[in-house]
């Protein structure tokens, strides 16, 4: 076996909040072989086995009593390239930024609204990332997946991985597929999309009224940046609450109550509201308690200002649910995966 396994490993420089927790068995998986000895390796020692990328998606509240198999297969390919559509292929492991960079030096265009998301390309289908307009099923070709009771591989199409706001068929059945790589079709045309405000005053204020795709990524980058805090200084798993969706009649309702509203109608009736929106109104923007806490910038998201445990910032988190359920009548679902 190539695998190598490490006992009581600690987790903390594994996840972006950086909360102390240690795996009771711990490898990395470089190739598709290395894959299938972990599971086997799991199996063999009655463990389940928890698959983890850039850690940037998860809060850890205990120790884990499991094998944690971290992804670390790296690879970027051009399938195809008609001269205009490009279909690009990346490994599970690949960090995300870095491949949508690699993307905009190959001069391809569909990626720059998602610059700066931390995470894995592995991770990316699993929620369907997202962000300032544009989601991974926009640019999303197919993928390939290992089924964890089968050991079989099985390949994905756009309709097959059932993509919504924040969701995948990958999330609802957890635990059972184990995405090895992802295929994307980008354009050597760029449409922009510019809706965000921010994005587009940033592109202003540099002088910028014919942007490339590379430069709405730069100014994404600075708006991210200025928004949210870098993992790498304050613990954080980015948004820690989707917008929630409601009804036309419960959104109407709010807004007779706060002009101010927050409020984005969809396709299908219902009303996207900003959460934090609701939570920043709730009063918790900035508020911390010990080093638990949701950040002064930006009340989406909840921080570790050093020593805050995993449960400290899930009590915190349903402490933030039940106000704003209280105070509007909407229920926030939480981002991160909670373990």
């Amino acid at each position: 076996m190539s695998l190598q396994v490490y006992e009581r490993v600690s987790l903390k420089a594994l996840n972006s909040f950086g909360v102390e927790a240690q795996a009771r068995l711990f490898t990395e998986a470089h190739d598709d072989q290395q894959v299938r000895e972990a599971l086997a390796y799991a199996t063999h020692q009655q463990l389940s086995l928890l698959v983890i990328g850039g850690g940037s998606n998860l809060l850890l509240t205990r120790d884990v009593e499991a094998l944690v198999l971290r992804m670390a297969s790296r690879g970027l390919r051009t399938l195809s390239d008609d001269g205009q559509r490009v279909i690009v292929e990346a490994e599970a492991g690949e960090p995300w930024h870095p491949f949508v960079l690699w993307t905009l030096q190959q001069g391809l265009a569909g990626l720059e609204n998602l610059s700066l998301i931390p995470g894995t390309v592995g991770a990316a289908p699993m929620q369907n990332i997202g962000a300032y307009g544009v989601e991974l099923k926009d640019v999303f070709v197919g993928l390939t997946a290992l089924d964890r009771e089968t050991g079989a591989l099985r390949e994905f199409s756009l309709t097959e991985c059932e993509f919504a706001y924040r969701d995948s068929l990958f999330k609802r059945q957890a635990g059972r597929w184990l995405i090895l790589r992802v295929r994307l079709a980008l354009s050597r045309t760029a449409a922009l999309h510019l809706d965000y405000g921010p994005v587009r005053q940033r592109l202003a204020e540099q002088g910028i009224s014919a942007p490339t795709a590379s430069d709405v990524s730069r100014a994404i980058c600075a708006v991210r940046s200025e928004k949210l805090p870098d993992p790498a200084e304050l613990g954080n798993a980015g948004s820690f609450f989707k917008n929630p969706l409601v009804s036309a009649a419960l959104a109407a309702g709010l807004r007779r109550q706060h002009a101010d509203l927050v409020a984005y109608p969809q396709s299908d009736g219902q009303v996207k509201l900003a959460a934090g929106w609701l939570i920043e109104r709730a009063g918790w923007k900035g508020f911390r308690e010990g080093d638990a806490g949701v950040h002064r910038l930006q009340a989406l998201v909840l921080v570790n200002y050093g020593r805050a445990t995993g449960r400290q910032l899930l009590a915190l988190a349903q402490r933030i649910q039940a106000d704003v359920a209280e105070r509007f009548g909407v229920a926030l679902e939480i981002e991160p995966n909670v373990l």
